[in-house]
């Protein structure tokens, strides 16, 4: 599975949230209610979008389709000076990514699958407890097979096993 790790640097998102869970996603709903409006945050640095999800500590340790987390759907910015009506502000931490590009679908899980499932623990790394997001970009194109978009899922060294 092709990836790359990268370190992200701090990132300021405007946009809007929602409180949903797998079972009941509200992804369309929020991307409905945030598109028209995009055009007036005023200090974009870029024209990527973020989907952006939120989830409390140990979400994916005792996963269920059934449990809430945030989803965003935001853009980055230069500051916070001018926050338009009925949107909010998120500071991105900064750190360690595993970042998979991804041509396909959005509607397709699998790529998540073999992430979750497959790559991560098979790899040196753990799952860390920030925001996964994913970037679209200008080859973004929803429910498109020919999509492509970036899937950023924070992570951090697995810790070393000591060896006797």
């Amino acid at each position: 599975m092709k990836h790359e790790i990268k370190v992200l640097t701090e990132k300021k998102l405007i946009g809007k949230r929602i409180t949903m869970s797998f079972a009941d996603n509200k992804t369309h709903e929020l991307w409905k209610s945030f598109m028209p409006r995009r055009k007036e945050i005023k200090n974009a640095v870029g024209a990527d979008l973020y989907s952006m999800q939120v989830y409390p500590p140990m979400f994916y340790a005792n996963f269920n389709i059934n449990n809430t987390f945030e989803k965003w759907a935001a853009i980055e910015v230069s500051g916070f000076d001018y926050v338009p009506n009925e949107m909010e502000v998120f500071v991105l931490a900064g750190g360690l990514y595993a970042v998979f590009h991804y041509k396909g679908s959005n509607t397709d899980t699998k790529i998540f699958e073999d992430i979750f499932s497959v790559w991560l623990p098979n790899s040196e790394y753990a799952l860390d407890n920030r925001p996964h997001f994913e970037i679209l970009g200008e080859k973004y194109k929803n429910n498109d097979p020919d999509s492509e978009e970036e899937i950023w899922i924070p992570v951090k060294n697995k810790p070393e096993t000591p060896s006797f």
